[in-house]
């Protein structure tokens, strides 16, 4: 499975469903407040506003809060300044990882990213040292019992979207970030509801550990994904 992170996947699926709602739902406001803030209130002349949006509705956020966040961003209600950074480091086995957050203190951010890398194996590497690793693309994540492998490739060819993945009881469907719109207007007229729908880091080559190494990255990794400002957590692994 080339571009495509198991773990990444799978934790997705999890916090999506768990008790990580309202974290969920306090990472997409924020999203949807700097979105708001930089292009403007109306989606239809926001295209990133409009992609948080999507997001916001596979995470079944309630409309209101939606809403809410969107007038933060324009000024109608006030709310703090929120500032979106990306890490980059390097986790045990070196494999690689992009960490993405949205926070309002930016100091204690780095603080506990820095920590995480280090107390569990990993280190914080120069902004670029892995980017290159990755691409930016449109990824959505849907339950096998809301449509088949066959629908979805048709979507996708359609639509502009270029690669399908099967995993457990989820299909995954990636799209250029320029199709990312077309693709999801085109699941929701289908009636296709998404675990998850989001411009991702797509590893462009995979990094397989042993059971020891990877059980410490795995650790790594879920210490990230715990971190209340942490985002989203993309791994080559």
């Amino acid at each position: 499975m080339s571009g495509h992170s198991k773990w990444a996947t799978t934790k997705r699926h999890k916090a999506v469903i768990d008790a990580k709602r309202g974290k969920i739902f306090s990472l997409v406001s924020k999203e949807l407040t700097i979105a708001a803030r930089e292009g403007g209130g109306d989606p239809e002349f926001n295209p990133r506003l409009r992609n948080c949006i999507i997001k916001a509705k596979a995470a079944n956020m309630p409309a209101d809060n939606v809403s809410k966040a969107i007038k933060k961003g324009t000024g109608d209600i006030p709310g703090t300044i929120i500032e979106e950074l990306t890490y980059e480091g390097y986790g045990p086995g070196g494999i690689g990882i992009i960490v993405e957050v949205t926070t309002d203190n930016k100091n204690r951010t780095v603080s506990e990213v820095r920590s995480t890398f280090s107390k569990y194996g990993g280190n914080l590497a120069t902004s670029g040292a892995l980017a290159f690793n990755f691409q930016r693309k449109g990824q959505f994540i849907i339950p096998k019992t809301l449509a088949t492998e066959e629908q979805l490739m048709e979507i996708a060819l359609e639509n502009g979207g270029d690669e399908i993945f099967t995993e457990g009881d989820f299909l995954e469907v990636q799209a250029p970030i320029t199709a990312f719109y077309a693709v999801s207007q085109a699941l929701e007229r289908a009636h296709i509801s998404c675990e998850s729908a989001q411009i991702a880091y797509i590893p462009t080559t995979n990094a397989e550990l042993d059971e020891k190494t990877l059980s410490r990255a795995t650790m790594l990794l879920e210490k990230l994904d715990d971190l209340e400002d942490v985002s989203n957590v993309y791994t080559n692994l």
